[in-house]
């Protein structure tokens, strides 16, 4: 018996939705200034150039930018605007980035998927290892022994302080 031609297109529609989610370019990269050799991270004080693969950036409406060695730095920042940037608000940004892990891209911090509790380090020890898709989080989490998959709204300062110590409930 041959398959019906519905179910054959079916089948197609979901092997290049599935293909096109899995793919870096579904999930625009983000055009973020990249740091300087000298830029700091306001949170910690280590240079933010030095881990590339790593870099978290907040872009403000102003033009002005603080740029992070890491999405755990960038979450203490937003969440702690008054102690961090007191000149600034929550209205004032314009864009938030993360790194990417698989494709070390830029992506909108708000649409990342994040992975915690895993055997990945980043410069300040245990983070929130941000990824472009559910599917690389996934992936990320069983090839990594993640413990939790987090959107942006989940990294709070109780999940922060807790990757601080290495739990991660």
């Amino acid at each position: 018996m041959k398959p019906s031609a519905s179910l054959l297109g079916a089948v197609w529609l979901a092997a290049a939705l599935w293909l096109l989610s899995r793919s870096p370019a579904w999930s625009q990269e983000l055009q973020l200034p990249a740091p300087g050799s000298k830029d700091t991270c306001p949170v910690c004080g280590m240079f933010v150039s030095r881990y590339p693969d790593w870099v978290a950036t907040v872009l403000y409406k102003d033009g002005h930018v603080h740029h992070f060695d890491g999405a755990k730095d960038l979450f203490k920042y937003l969440l702690n605007l008054p102690k961090y940037a007191p000149d600034h608000t929550q209205a004032d940004i314009a864009a938030t980035g993360v790194t990417d892990y698989y494709g070390v891209k830029r992506l909108d911090a708000r649409a990342a998927w994040y992975v915690i509790g895993s055997d990945v380090l980043g410069p300040m020890g245990h983070e929130p290892v941000p990824l472009a898709t559910q599917a690389d989080a996934e992936e990320f989490q069983r090839d990594h022994k993640g413990k939790r998959i987090l959107r942006f709204d989940e990294l709070t300062p109780p999940v922060l302080d807790n990757l601080d110590q290495g739990k991660f409930e």
